[in-house]
C-alpha cells in the first residue's frame, strides 16, 4: 500500500531542451556579431573600427565567442548568447 502511494507521488520530468541546441545562427547573424564586436572593441580601446580585426569565431554549448585584436595588438573577446545577442567584451 505504501509503495502505491509513493509511486503515485513520483513525477517523471523530462530534461529541459538546451537553448543552444535550438538556436540557429545564420551567416548574416554571424556577420552582424562580428561588426558589433568590432564596434564595441573600437569604443573600449578608443580606436577606429577599421583598425580592429575579428579573427576567430567559436561556438560553445550556451554562447558564442569572437576574438580579435586592435591595431596596437591589444587582444579582446566578445561574448554572445545563443541567440546572437551581445553580452560583453573582455580585454585579454
Amino acid at each position: 500500500m505504501l509503495v502505491l502511494l509513493l509511486a503515485g507521488c513520483s513525477e517523471t520530468v523530462s530534461p529541459p531542451t538546451q537553448k543552444a541546441q535550438r538556436a540557429r545562427i545564420t551567416p548574416q547573424t554571424t556577420l552582424n556579431m562580428a561588426q558589433l564586436c568590432k564596434d564595441q572593441a573600437a569604443i573600449r580601446y578608443n580606436t577606429q573600427t577599421q583598425l580592429v580585426d575579428v579573427n576567430h569565431f567559436e561556438q560553445f554549448q550556451a554562447s558564442y565567442e569572437l576574438s580579435g585584436r586592435t591595431g596596437k595588438n591589444e587582444r579582446f573577446i566578445c561574448s554572445f548568447d545563443p541567440d546572437g545577442q551581445f553580452m560583453h567584451l573582455s580585454m585579454r
